[in-house]
């Protein structure tokens, strides 16, 4: 499914929302299927880059929207996240699987998801399809609404709980 003309150039897959929409844009003219998911990915892991992989599969172009740092204290807690968001879009952006990354600072990102009109929406499978953020709006248009498997064990939550426990014990 992948065709090289979805690639970002070198060191621009992280992209404004502006960009971004141009981009998506002509992917769509050129008959592209642009998949979009979002997260925090504060301390990446295998789940992380599964669901990724996973989700990249659904299409030929992967945006990944990922929360600002004020975005997820607000969801979270006042001590998160552990890595800050320019690392957090860096490392998310050089993932293979990933086409273009995209900040965003409100609790949710509808606003984006209105923006670029994905063809496809992605989840885990933590979500029922009826809470997902943007759910209606697409399945409006025609597009899919889908969920993809989570490696069972693997969050940050549970790293950083693992992470404090072994400090506790000293």
């Amino acid at each position: 499914m992948r065709n090289d003309r979805t690639r970002a150039l070198p060191g621009t897959k992280i992209v404004s929302l502006p960009l971004l929409k141009r981009h998506v844009a002509r992917l769509k003219k050129n008959g592209q299927k642009v998949v979009f998911t979002n997260g925090c990915f504060d301390i990446l892991h295998y789940g992380h880059t599964k669901y990724l992989q996973d989700a990249r599969l659904k299409g030929d172009c992967l945006v990944v929207a990922v929360n600002s740092d004020s975005s997820i204290r607000s969801i979270k807690s006042a001590n998160r996240p552990v890595i800050g968001q320019a690392d957090r879009l860096r490392v998310v952006a050089a993932l293979g699987c990933v086409d273009f990354v995209v900040l965003f600072k409100e609790r949710n990102p509808i606003r984006l998801i209105k923006a670029i009109r994905p063809d496809v929406l992605v989840k885990g499978s933590d979500w029922k399809k009826k809470t997902i953020v943007g759910a209606d709006f697409v399945e409006s248009y025609g597009g899919k609404v889908l969920t993809v498997q989570l490696v069972k064990g693997r969050s940050t939550t549970a790293i950083i709980e693992k992470i404090v426990r072994g400090f506790a014990k000293k």
